[in-house]
């Protein structure tokens, strides 16, 4: 619903290495986890705010950032208690997470620090070190700039407060049911 991206079982240590690998990727810099639909999240994360919330931004281009529960590998970003989660509103990656019954760890389709990609054209690069390449087709308008912000990133580890890690495509939506619905503060 955003960018291509790269996807692996997050659960599978040796897939996330290869991840980090293929992208040369700083191995501090954390992966997201996606999930096939809001139940999933109370698996891995700790959530603090209503379930109301998710389901209000979820599914949708928003990374929403919590304490991750002790069931997610602790190999997948083992320098920070926290971890971000996705359901991306496209019916082909939550039917995968679903199948596969575990989360799947997400990175844009991209050499780390590179543009985003909208096609799968524009990464392939990446192609012979992939198992798997799905052409959803383009994505976005490929003139416009937005298009490449890829989701809003929003730390919701902190009762009562939200952080913007990463503005993407939806800030003014987020912040809007953050604060206006339910009364989120800015964590400043």
């Amino acid at each position: 619903d955003t960018i291509y991206g790269i996807a692996c079982l997050a659960q599978n240590s040796q897939s996330i290495s290869n991840i980090y690998n293929v992208k040369g990727r700083n191995g501090t810099k954390p992966l997201a986890i996606c999930v096939g639909n809001v139940e999933d999240i109370y698996r891995y994360c700790r959530v603090n705010v209503p379930d109301q919330l998710l389901r209000d931004l979820l599914p949708g281009p928003v990374t929403l950032v919590m304490e991750r529960s002790d069931r997610l590998n602790k190999e997948l970003n083992p320098f920070t208690s926290l971890v971000g989660v996705r359901i991306p509103d496209h019916a082909f990656i939550r039917q995968l997470a679903e199948v596969c019954s575990e989360p799947l760890a997400l990175t844009s389709a991209n050499i780390s620090s590179q543009e985003s990609t909208l096609t799968v054209e524009e990464f392939r690069d990446l192609w012979p070190k992939l198992s798997l390449v799905v052409d959803g087709g383009p994505i976005g308008e490929h003139s416009s700039p937005e298009c490449r912000l890829g989701s809003t990133v929003v730390d919701l580890s902190v009762p009562g407060k939200f952080t913007v890690i990463r503005d993407g495509c939806a800030l003014t939506h987020t912040v809007d049911i953050l604060s206006n619905s339910y009364g989120l503060l800015p964590n400043s």
